[in-house]
């Protein structure tokens, strides 16, 4: 309780220091001391006329103002009131340029207008006919003033301001100018609107994501949350942007100030729409991440480089278009860039061969770290796949180093791969084997083979296959549903010392290469004491 009665008595301290410090404020703009200058507020020229009345207005010097005027004699008294409303005019329509506006006493003598009328704008009224606001050359000396047209139409045009209302109920020093062209009204007010479109647009980006998150819990896919979870602060922005471009109008800017302000909205929402995609390609990588796919220690590399080469596209095209925005010209730049762009390429090809090679082997997955692969006329295991080389442990424990590029383009075979390994062996019997005998091996070898808890039973394959120079031949194939080469080469050792015992209990003999040489008699054809010719 003590701590809620604290909090509230700081409140209305710092409410009660807040108008303190407007009220000085105040007081001090209307104490401040104006300029002193002639009374003489006759103009010479079209552009003295205007920047005097400019000049006078802006420091609060309406009655000053209104001798710029050519106003009947039944509304003098209303001098310093009708200078206020044509200047409220005047920002609200018109840019002055005063390069525009002529030197001469004798005005601009190459228009279309009559002679000592010069036209300063227009206003478009709200039936869309566009009334002129013009200057003419009065009294004896020819000085330059607001023409009388000019000035019966001054409470016409300020009725159809939108903030005239305010203009008229506000105090005349925060009616003045202030920098950048703005009354000190509207500085007290930008500041008020910046908070309310804050805290307002904070709120409803709140109700948005709630309303979004409903939604999206009626899916199957994940990718929607995680992004409802990441995008609170560009929505936040989206939001303000919004409600400044609404609540922007009831300042009345001047037209100056308001492009600028418009230009500077475009440029938040641009950085809000490309804030959204960065944290969209956070939410990519790490969906990628936890898929089967990106999990694999071949693909994280990939995974982070793609990341880092999408965010680095978001933040160049965000920066052209927040430049195209802001009122640059971008095709120069554009050009630049595609030229820069061809200069690297060429300078970098075989780096750039080699990562895209990364990228191929990365997508194809032909093999992952730690496989053991056959490339060529070499085996052995893969240690690292790098951005620009992969390196491969072969069995004589050196270190081979290959170029993605043209790793990609190779003869590659992964052991790793496969689902089964194959036994194929042919065994050799010796020559005095029978029939009956060669008969009994094939049956007992093959019912060695289906007898083995992980033999695939669809494909067993025991056959004499024929007669070799020294041998009997049987031909034995079968596949184990193994992947482990440690436990393949011990289920291989067992059958074939199997096959060893199956041929010694059929009383045969395993074959080995043989040469039988028979030599003649030649005492028996050719007596010694016979004569040779």
């Amino acid at each position: 309780m003590r701590r809620l009665i604290d909090h509230h008595f700081g409140l209305r301290c710092c409410v009660c220091v807040g108008f303190f410090l407007f009220e000085l404020f105040v007081c001090a703009v209307t104490h401040a001391e104006i300029p002193s200058e002639s009374s003489d507020a006759r103009a010479q020229s079209p552009r003295e006329a205007v920047e005097s009345f400019q000049a006078a207005c802006e420091s609060g010097r309406y009655a000053e103002a209104a001798e710029l005027m050519d106003i009947p004699a039944p509304e003098r008294q209303r001098g310093p009131e009708l200078a206020r409303r044509l200047h409220a005019v005047l920002d609200h329509y018109v840019t002055v340029d005063l390069d525009s506006l002529a030197e001469q006493v004798e005005g601009k003598l190459d228009d279309d207008l009559p002679k000592d009328v010069e036209e300063l704008a227009s206003v478009v009224t709200d039936n869309r006919t566009s009334e002129p606001i013009r200057l003419s050359r009065i009294g004896t000396d020819g000085h330059w003033v607001f023409s009388r047209r000019t000035v019966q139409r001054i409470d016409r045009w300020f009725a159809a301001l939108p903030n005239g209302w305010l203009v008229e109920w506000l105090p005349e020093p925060l009616l003045r100018m202030g920098p950048g062209k703005l009354a000190y009204w509207q500085w007290l007010t930008l500041p008020l609107i910046l908070f309310m479109a804050w805290g307002v647009g904070t709120w409803l980006s709140r109700i948005t994501r709630a309303l979004l998150k409903r939604v999206a819990s009626h899916t199957r896919a994940s990718w929607d949350d995680a992004i409802l979870a990441r995008i609170g602060g560009p929505l936040t922005l989206v939001w303000v942007v919004a409600l400044l471009a609404a609540l922007l109008p009831w300042l009345a800017l001047a037209p100056g100030a308001d492009s600028m302000l418009q230009r500077v909205l475009r440029v938040l929402f641009l950085a809000a729409v490309f804030w959204m995609l960065a944290r969209c390609v956070d939410v990519a990588e790490a969906l990628v991440r936890t898929s089967p796919w990106g999990s694999g220690p071949a693909t994280g590399s990939l995974v982070r480089l793609g990341a880092r080469v999408s965010k680095v596209a978001v933040v160049i095209f965000a920066g052209i278009a927040l430049l195209s925005a802001w009122g640059y010209s971008v095709a120069s730049l554009l050009a630049g860039l595609g030229i820069g762009g061809l200069a690297v390429a060429l300078a970098a090809q075989k780096t750039v061969e080699n990562l895209f090679g990364a990228f191929s082997i990365g997508v194809d997955q032909p093999f992952r770290e730690g496989d053991f692969v056959k490339i060529e006329d070499f085996v052995g295991t893969v240690e690292v796949i790098g951005l620009r080389s992969t390196r491969i442990r072969t069995l004589d424990r050196t270190l081979i180093t290959l170029p993605n590029s043209k790793l990609a383009e190779m003869r590659l075979e992964s052991f790793a791969a496969r689902d089964r390994i194959r036994l194929a062996c042919q065994i050799g019997l010796v020559y005095e084997t029978r029939a009956p005998q060669l008969r009994q091996i094939v049956t007992e070898i093959e019912r060695c083979l289906r007898a083995r808890a992980k033999i695939w039973p669809e494909a067993v394959v025991v056959r004499f296959v024929g007669f070799g120079a020294s041998s009997l031949n049987i031909d034995i194939m079968a596949w184990f549903l193994t992947t482990d080469w440690n436990e393949f080469q011990t289920i291989r050792q067992d059958l074939f010392l199997e096959f060893m015992a199956i041929v010694e209990n059929a009383g045969s003999a395993f074959a080995f290469p043989t040469q039988t040489v028979h030599v003649a008699n030649l005492a028996d054809e050719h007596p010694p004491n016979a004569k040779l010719n």
